[in-house]
């Protein structure tokens, strides 16, 4: 059954795509409506699709890269839609929806583990993983809002008034989506840490291995605590609050392709895409 509602995901997704680059051509509020509403209605369908698997599975289908990158897509498209509600930024769905689409693409060609292992049956892993991809997902966000600030910074300095220019938002606009992304994955981010160290120490007798997904989880939580307290203290702003933006979602892409590199990582997808 997962399968027709991955489908529906997918039409919906790329649907959206194409309705949000007509609005970069032509910015109407209605097409952003209408791109909103399908994005809206392929999270539907993408959240019955986990559904069924959650429940075939009897756990989050994060057994596997594909099923990671499946509920990643489905965080990130949820953090957009909040976003979207709360702060609206309208042309940043041209660069979410095809992303989204990539992302469920990809869980659904990737092989998938057929059980999940007796150490990811737990309440409290289940929680680990939301807020760290909950975190993640508005950290995506802040990394996209950094590139639309470096392309219209670009724009003001050099007076080259290109294509993007009167459809991208304000510089101030788009630093306050950088400033409100971190503020919110941040505490997503600890919450994270803190619940798989918490974990670890009941299964694995240590709060803290070493792990290189570990160290590198916590090089990004380093790098987005120094950047709010840059911006706290120091008062950074612009492009040095939007380039530690892009540098931290870099260090959170590494880490999460990373751990499969290293074979002591137990957070690494194994044989068949199974995490071990």
């Amino acid at each position: 059954m997962d399968f027709w509602f991955l489908i529906i995901t997918l039409g919906c997704y790329l649907l959206a795509t194409l309705v949000w680059l007509g609005y970069l051509w032509f910015p109407q509020d209605r097409l952003h409506l209408y791109g909103t509403w399908l994005v809206g209605a392929g999270w539907v369908s993408q959240g019955a699709a986990l559904m069924v698997q959650t429940l075939d599975l009897g756990f989050f289908p994060v057994g596997s890269l594909g099923g990671a990158l499946g509920l990643f897509s489905w965080t990130l498209v949820a953090a957009f839609l909040f976003l979207n509600w709360r702060h609206p930024v309208k042309v940043l769905g041209a660069l979410l929806t095809p992303l989204a689409w990539l992302l469920v693409y990809g869980s659904w060609i990737l092989p998938h583990p057929g059980e999940i292992p007796p150490l990811l049956q737990s309440f409290w892993l289940t929680f680990h993983i939301g807020a760290v991809f909950l975190g993640n997902a508005t950290f995506t966000l802040a990394f996209l809002g950094g590139i639309l600030y470096l392309v219209q910074e670009r724009q003001l300095k050099t007076k080259k008034f290109g294509f993007f220019y009167k459809r991208l938002p304000s510089l101030e606009t788009l630093d306050a989506l950088n400033y409100y992304c971190i503020n919110v994955g941040f505490p997503l981010l600890t919450l994270g840490i803190v619940s798989g160290s918490l974990y670890a120490q009941y299964t694995l007798g240590a709060f803290w291995q070493w792990d290189p997904k570990e160290t590198m989880t916590l090089i990004a939580w380093l790098l987005y605590a120094g950047l709010l307290h840059a911006r706290l203290v120091a008062g950074w702003r612009g492009r040095r609050a939007a380039l530690m933006a892009i540098a931290g979602f870099l260090v959170l892409l590494a880490t999460f392709f990373g751990a499969d590199f290293w074979q002591r990582s137990y957070h690494r997808f194994g044989d068949g895409g199974r995490f071990l």
